[in-house]
């Protein structure tokens, strides 16, 4: 081991991803995307029509997310992303087109090939996390009982 600390150890991603002002830039790209994107246009519906609060949030969750200051919960409090997500239906369509978004935002920064691959594994996780609490919410407000 050469000393250099993996990623998701403390704040390795989160310098990877060029801190603060890399999160920022990630952010701007995907939400562009999404916007510009015909592709996207169902998760982009699923936003308010002023992206600057979204812009805002994802950006301070990212900080955190990959170990850099815990700027989301400094403004907003405490998160939880599937909860925070919970009134959307997010299937593995809104999923896939979200993943795929940010794939194409995480292709244009100037990140490391094996971060580039790492970050969307990562993210991964919370995506599925927010589509099965989704899915489960849908269930129960469907059953009859």
């Amino acid at each position: 081991m050469n000393g250099k600390r993996q990623y998701g150890e403390k704040d390795a991603s989160y310098l990877a991803a060029g801190s603060e002002l890399g999160l920022r830039t990630l952010v701007d790209d995907f939400f562009d995307l999404m916007s510009e994107d015909p592709r996207y246009v169902t998760i982009l519906e699923m936003h308010p029509t002023d992206l600057d609060t979204s812009r805002d949030k994802l950006a301070r969750f990212l900080c955190g997310w990959l170990g850099g200051p815990r700027r989301y919960q400094e403004k907003y409090g405490p998160i939880s992303i599937p909860a925070v997500h919970a009134h959307l239906n997010v299937g593995e369509i809104e999923r896939d087109q979200w993943l795929s978004c940010m794939q194409q935002a995480v292709s244009r920064q100037p990140f490391a090939d094996d971060f580039k691959v790492y970050v969307l594994q990562q993210l991964f996780v919370p995506a599925e996390s927010v589509r099965r609490r989704s899915q489960r919410v849908r269930a129960a407000a469907s059953d009859p009982k």
